[in-house]
């Protein structure tokens, strides 16, 4: 079977399987590609919604390519079927040379049960484009959370294609929400003020959500020998710029080893309208001396 081959790249977390250059159009592992696909990609037919910003942000994204009658393309539907349907945080883009009638046995959504998780390209212009790029058997591209391309393969034997599902589950695997920092000093003069802060980094998909109702809040506790301007914040006391929330208390305190711990609450929302809670924490060891 004739297959396109793609240039051999292979690095910690970008790798492309097999052993030529790419066509033009088609991505190498590195690049960058974008939900709705890499320049000079046609508009094709869609038998759901057109690839989603919504729906995919914050999920790996698998560019399956494939075709009605070629070798491998039913087994390997088979696998990117089972990755979207056991991961929540895969989003799947099949396209397919055929007519919508060939797609619908070659689509990986399945209908209702693939809403939010991805879509099916086919039509002419998928035809055209598949001659046009040399794709004449199964080709992936697996694209990260930052939109950069993790790996190309247009390879169908078993322990490829267990790379290919492997590296998929790594990088979702891998997917945080936020991200946590605590600063402080280790050692402090008595009495002398000092700074405690700690700061929450939302994942670039997500807002923070200060509609009302929704729980911001910061508590820590403190030794009744060290004295703090704060132990507790609410609401729109607690700052955020972007993606990032910080609290800082500013103390002093005697001669003594100490230890002080935060916990925040905080809401957020998703790009597909649905909102979250995050909780974390923190603490800090310090030791005050004369």
């Amino acid at each position: 079977m004739n297959r396109l081959v793609i240039g051999a790249v292979l690095a910690c977390a970008s790798i492309t399987i097999s052993h030529a250059q790419p066509k033009p159009g088609l991505p190498n592992a590195g690049d960058s590609l974008a939900i709705g696909g890499a320049e000079g990609w046609p508009t094709l037919l869609w038998m759901y919604d057109i690839p989603s910003i919504k729906d995919s942000a914050g999920k790996v994204v698998v560019h399956w390519f494939c075709a009605p009658k070629v070798a491998g393309c039913a087994d390997d539907l088979a696998r990117i079927t089972t990755l979207k349907e056991k991961n929540s945080n895969v989003y799947v883009i099949a396209y397919i040379n055929g007519t919508k009638a060939q797609a619908l046995k070659l689509d990986p959504i399945r209908g209702s049960e693939g809403v939010g998780r991805g879509t099916v390209g086919f039509g002419p212009a998928a035809a055209k484009w598949f001659k046009s790029a040399g794709v004449t058997g199964p080709l992936s591209i697996v694209v990260d959370v930052d939109n950069k391309v993790k790996l190309v393969t247009a390879s169908t034997t078993p322990a490829d294609l267990d790379t290919r599902d492997a590296k998929v589950h790594a990088l979702s695997s891998a997917i945080k929400l936020h991200t946590t920092t605590a600063t402080g000093p280790k050692t402090v003069k008595a009495n002398e003020k000092f700074e405690l802060a700690f700061t929450v980094q939302l994942a670039s998909w997500l807002v923070y959500n200060r509609k009302p109702g929704t729980t911001v809040e910061w508590k820590a506790t403190v030794p009744k020998e060290v004295t703090c301007d704060h132990t507790q914040l609410k609401g729109d006391a607690i700052k955020s710029f972007g993606q990032t929330l910080t609290v800082k208390m500013s103390c002093s305190g005697p001669k003594g080893s100490y230890e002080v711990a935060g916990q925040i609450q905080f809401g957020y929302d998703v790009p597909s309208g649905a909102t979250g809670l995050g909780a974390d924490g923190a603490k800090w060891k310090f030791e005050i001396t004369n």
